[in-house]
């Protein structure tokens, strides 16, 4: 997954040969989890056919502010198409398209929709080298540029009138990839790692049975997404679980037993900025595991439990520069175990929800939490769901760390 996923991309393409690359633009922004309209200049519409665009963006593309052949359509709102961009990519930007961009020349819907944009506008700039030299040219960039819009640089190589320069459009894959990293340069978490841990741990009994619990994982793997869209690098430790996640920023570390959750928090916390331990990590295990499967030869069977190392207050113990979090799950005088748990193991924060909560705990889309920070002060949220929750959670975080 993207650093994109979900967002809306608002793709801007001008009259230039680089046209044709934006079919497989289009393609890049999708693959990468965008939401993707197209809107065009007339002339763009000479080197790549709308249907071809809202095919692969699977939305209609806009051109014009208003469909000539019927009467009754309803007008292209420049206004809306602004708002619904959370980033405007204008590719391929020509030198005329830059030129009106920079000096307010509102005379088709594409500028009328950069001009009424809100969002952070890119711009990949194509035409031939001797025009992306000449002064008019770069004065057009450095205008757009100090008007807050990111310029993607021109590569070299073979351009449309046969000469080999500077002038040639970013390859639609390098243009993604230049604004996944500039969207995460600025990201309040750029260049800080986060240890997550998730999901239950399974304790073996025998070569077939362990005990485990319910827990599904949910909430540790959206705190996951939540950290690598802030921009940080994330290590998720996770038990046994169906959830899955894909992003560039996310390292999936799976494990199934509580000492290789131990092993792993451990290996990977000195180099955590933050460390947030929403696993559910059984508190004891079989003493002695069964090395061929139990046969069920009595009416009852009796194991013997130990405890198993507690990775929260390990980690509390030796902590230095890292910023910890811990859950706690009751079922009863929630706040004051966990105003406890939260002094006893040397936490930053710790998040209280509870299993009397209907909605809330193992399983569930949702959770209702208490946030509780390292004075005891308790902030209480309603019920939401677990990516608001994980949401909440890194707003707290971040504005705890930069008090």
């Amino acid at each position: 997954m993207s650093i994109l996923s979900g967002k809306n991309v608002l793709l801007g393409i001008s009259g230039g040969i680089a046209a044709y690359k934006t079919a497989t633009l289009v393609r890049s922004f999708i693959k990468a989890g965008a939401n993707v309209q197209v809107v065009m200049t007339p002339a763009s519409k000479d080197f790549v056919t709308p249907l071809t665009l809202s095919t692969l963006s699977k939305n209609p593309v806009h051109s014009t502010f208003t469909n000539d052949q019927d009467d009754n359509a309803m007008w292209n709102n420049h206004v809306e198409l602004g708002l619904w961009a959370d980033y405007f990519v204008i590719a391929p930007a020509t030198a005329n398209t830059l030129s009106k961009m920079a000096n307010g020349t509102c005379d088709n819907l594409l500028l009328a929709t950069y001009l009424s944009a809100k969002c952070k506008v890119y711009f990949a700039p194509a035409m031939d080298l001797d025009m992306y030299i000449h002064p008019s040219s770069v004065l057009s960039f450095e205008t757009l540029k100090n008007y807050g819009n990111i310029m993607i640089p021109a590569t070299s190589g073979e351009l449309a009138s046969g000469l080999v320069g500077q002038g040639r459009m970013a390859e639609p894959d390098d243009i993604v990839s230049f604004i996944e990293k500039d969207i995460i340069s600025g990201l309040p978490l750029k260049n800080k790692t986060v240890l997550i841990t998730a999901g239950p741990t399974y304790e073996a009994i025998d070569p077939v049975r362990f005990i485990g619990n319910h827990s599904s994982g949910k909430m540790g793997f959206e705190i996951a997404k939540a950290a690598a869209n802030l921009g940080a690098e994330v290590i998720l430790i996770t038990g046994p679980t169906h959830q899955t996640v894909k992003h560039s920023l996310i390292t999936v570390i799976p494990v199934v037993s509580a000492q290789e959750m131990y092993d792993a928090a451990h290996l990977h916390f000195n180099n955590s900025d933050i460390a947030i331990l929403s696993a559910a990590v059984a508190d004891y295990r079989p003493k002695n595991v069964a090395t061929q499967k139990i046969k069920k030869k009595t009416a009852t069977l009796t194991l013997e439990l130990e405890k198993t190392k507690d990775i929260l207050a390990s980690l509390g113990a030796i902590k230095t520069k890292q910023f910890l979090v811990g859950f706690a799950l009751e079922t009863n005088n929630e706040l004051e175990h966990a105003k406890l748990k939260l002094k006893k193991k040397n936490l930053d924060l710790i998040v209280l929800n509870s299993l009397n909560d209907k909605g809330a705990g193992f399983k569930s889309d949702t959770n209702k939490v208490t946030l509780i920070n390292k004075d005891e002060e308790a902030t209480v949220y309603q019920l939401k769901s677990k990516t608001e929750v994980a949401k909440d959670l890194f707003n707290t975080i971040i504005n705890t760390i930069h008090a």
